[in-house]
């Protein structure tokens, strides 16, 4: 298995294993459901972990162990495990590490249904969790209970683009047992590998840049041999959040490019919150790749950069925020990122509206506020037809 120093190599080569018998330079498809057995004893063997080999897809598959492959080293992992979903993947860690009486300590900004799977379901299950703001060395410090056994949190934050300090979490969780898991899904592990900053769990929704090409839904764990090996063959194997060897497949093809396309994604991100932040309409924007971002003091020594993802909140009324969407021409109004389009979306009434009213006022996201996933086009004409529609918008409102 070829293994380099640079991701950019790793993209393409690193963990290839899947050779196949004719020797294609692309990994085979094995569209298979089940698996078939030389003999009673070799199936016996294979259930009772006695040998190695395949039994059935929802226990495993070679393109899929090609892609968790391929993620763990990507990551810096020992393991990876794949999932039909990015909530599959979620579902499955932390129902997979806790247990009724558990507590679990998260982040007060979350993407909506992750905010609705902690708020709501976890609790049925006697699950506690607290929600508190993770940037706040204080705060994470203080939620802290004897019976926590999780620190769950996203870097950059979804949709208001805060970012986590993993050092500071990773220097709290370790010496009192508690396993970290941070969504890394906005950063991607071209711009930033939670592992080396002792996290013990990375979660990705494939579906967007790992993919990048807005044909997969799918989930990634990355994280030790043991968790992953303990996740696989509880809450996946019996929840059966499994992903295809289609999408895996197509996931794979995805990551030979990962890395240009993060590039250029976040060099079209960084010229339009550039541009966002001085024009008369915008109120704020959030970006961490610029300088008056709380989370910039981290590029370098935890991001390589700001990222795809940009939010920003217009000045003036809902309504006009409602018109400045409608008005976009090129820009596809559209939850996801990471898709060779722009993407932008209304966070209030699309991604975070499972947050009640007061909940959203908690989490500081206005209904203003607007989130914009940076495609691959060229950034001049992303900026024109934003230009157009915030033009437009303003002198609707003029004229109302």
């Amino acid at each position: 298995m070829w293994k380099s120093d640079h991701i950019e190599t790793n993209t393409i080569h690193g963990g290839k294993t899947s050779q196949g018998e004719f020797g294609p330079l692309s990994t085979p498809i094995y569209q298979t459901s089940t698996f078939v057995f030389d003999s009673v004893q070799q199936g016996a063997d294979r259930f009772a972990g006695e040998s190695q080999g395949h039994i059935y897809s929802r226990l495993g598959n070679p393109t899929v162990d090609e892609l968790e492959a391929r993620m763990a080293l990507l990551e810096g992992t020992e393991a990876a495990a794949a999932f039909g979903s990015g909530m599959g993947a979620v579902s499955a860690s932390v129902l997979g590490l806790l247990k009724q009486g558990d507590h679990m300590v998260t982040s007060h900004r979350l993407y909506g249904c992750t905010f609705a799977l902690f708020n709501h379901q976890l609790p049925a299950f006697g699950i506690e969790v607290s929600f508190v703001d993770l940037s706040d060395e204080a705060a994470v410090r203080g939620a802290l209970k004897p019976n926590t056994k999780v620190i769950y949190g996203e870097t950059p934050i979804n949709p208001c683009l805060s970012v986590i300090d993993l050092d500071m979490i990773a220097a709290i969780a370790k010496p009192r047992g508690i396993t970290t898991i941070i969504d890394n899904t906005f950063m991607s592990p071209v711009l930033q590998q939670p592992a080396k900053h002792g996290i013990d769990i990375i979660l990705h929704s494939a579906t967007k840049f790992l993919n990048g090409h807005g044909d997969v839904v799918a989930g990634i764990l990355c994280g030790p041999k043991e968790m992953m090996d303990h996740i696989k063959m509880t809450t996946r194997k019996d929840m059966g959040a499994i992903i295809s060897p289609h999408d895996a497949w197509l996931i794979i093809r995805g990551l030979k490019t990962l890395h240009l396309r993060v590039e250029r994604h976040n060099q079209n991100a960084l010229s339009l919150a550039t541009y966002l932040s001085e024009h008369p309409l915008v109120a704020k924007v959030d970006y961490p790749g610029l300088p008056g971002h709380p989370g910039y003091k981290l590029l370098g020594k935890q991001m390589r950069g700001g990222g795809g993802v940009l939010a920003f909140e217009m000045k003036g009324t809902f309504d006009q925020a409602v018109a400045f969407m409608n008005q976009l021409q090129m820009c596809k109004r559209a939850v996801s990122l990471g898709d060779a389009e722009t993407l932008i979306q209304h966070p209030a009434s699309m991604t975070h509206s499972t947050y009640e009213p007061e909940e959203l006022a908690a989490a500081g996201i206005p209904r203003t506020l607007i989130r914009l996933a940076a495609g691959l086009e060229h950034v001049d004409d992303i900026i024109a037809d934003l230009e157009q529609a915030l033009s437009a918008a303003s002198a609707g409102e003029a004229a109302a």
